[in-house]
């Protein structure tokens, strides 16, 4: 009776020790503070149609959510999903067992970097999981000494961010994905015990460009929870517009794209290939908020019919400059998503 006392405590013990680990895993976390497979963030422009906000007011949605949440807090502090998910990164940055990577073509206090992919992220995982948030906002996140912050470049424009969660063993694709983005990375850490599953973003971590052959990738990974996702990610030597020539050709749907898009620059909607792509210019999201295409610097793509319901979210506008850039875009076909998305889409141009 008391052998099965005393193994009854270490057994309690032992289920509390891994509860605990658990409790304090590396994962996107949603705006209770709890862990969470994906979310997703709009962060909403400061000029709406009829009114004017304060440019940091954001909609939320994760994978516990039917359809968008107008949050109660706002991005510039630590109380949201946001904040509270790169907090882990504040927290970790000095350890020894994580890796950690920030990256932003527009990195805070640093000038403005053409010669790298158009691409902006953040990633922090150890040898269990982590998560890879993706996002769309100049001069963001701070350096880690800084502690989180937003900038106030941020506030005018409409911004999109999407974090998952992922296993470690993720972070080797998601790694050569990055490989061929080339993302200039502002702040990382890559202790030596990850160099073997994780070379590439040693490399890119060192300040070097990564060889890569064919010049674009297509990877899929899966959420800590089951869901799919695609990663498409170009080189700069895959001249294109990602949407027209390489994503809606492999999806094999028409797409209604929504990226910053100015005059000089920007792309007209295009059906001369089998699957067309559609350029956005008024969103309205769930009937709360409408904006113009001008005003929002999110970028992203959702199927035009719900057959396939793809969605996409990721780093390149419709611009002819960036036919030259590495980046990507991460799609999905989960059905909350492309509801989401399909019913912000309040005015698109369609092929002349």
């Amino acid at each position: 009776m008391l052998w099965f006392s005393s193994f009854g405590l270490i057994f309690f013990q032992v289920f509390f020790f891994l509860g605990s680990l658990c409790e304090g895993e590396i994962s996107c976390l949603n705006e209770d503070g709890q862990p969470v497979d994906w979310f997703i963030i709009y962060k909403l422009p400061k000029y709406k149609q009829g009114s004017v906000g304060s440019g940091v007011d954001y909609m939320y949605l994760d994978s516990s959510l039917p359809n968008w949440h107008m949050s109660k807090y706002v991005v510039n502090t630590t109380d949201g999903a946001l904040g509270r998910t790169l907090n882990q990164l504040y927290q970790r940055y000095e350890s020894n067992s994580s890796v950690y990577m920030l990256y932003n073509d527009a990195p805070p206090v640093l000038k403005y970097q053409t010669k790298y992919g158009h691409s902006k992220g953040a990633l922090l995982v150890d040898q269990f999981q982590g998560f890879w948030l993706t996002h769309s906002i100049p001069h963001f996140p701070p350096f880690p000494e800084m502690g989180f912050g937003y900038p106030s470049t941020g506030k005018l424009y409409g911004q999109s961010i999407q974090c998952t969660t992922y296993s470690y063993k993720h972070f080797h694709k998601i790694s050569q994905q990055l490989a061929y983005v080339n993302p200039y990375t502002y702040n990382c850490s890559i202790p030596s015990a990850y160099y073997t599953e994780m070379p590439e973003m040693a490399h890119i971590c060192a300040g070097k460009t990564v060889t890569v052959v064919p010049r674009r990738r297509l990877e899929k990974l899966m959420s800590v929870k089951g869901e799919i996702f695609l990663s498409f990610a170009k080189s700069h030597i895959y001249v294109d517009d990602i949407y027209t020539g390489w994503i809606a050709q492999t999806l094999k749907a028409d797409f209604l794209v929504e990226s910053w898009q100015r005059d000089t620059f920007q792309l007209p909607s295009n059906c001369s290939l089998p699957y067309h792509v559609m350029n956005v210019k008024t969103v309205r999201l769930f009937e709360l908020v409408t904006f113009r295409s001008y005003d929002d610097h999110s970028k992203w793509c959702v199927s035009w019919d719900n057959q396939n319901q793809w969605t996409c979210l990721g780093d390149l506008n419709r611009e002819s400059r960036q036919a030259w850039r590495g980046g990507g875009l991460i799609c999905t076909q989960n059905s909350v998503i492309y509801k989401a998305f399909r019913s912000a889409v309040a005015w698109y141009k369609n092929c002349q």
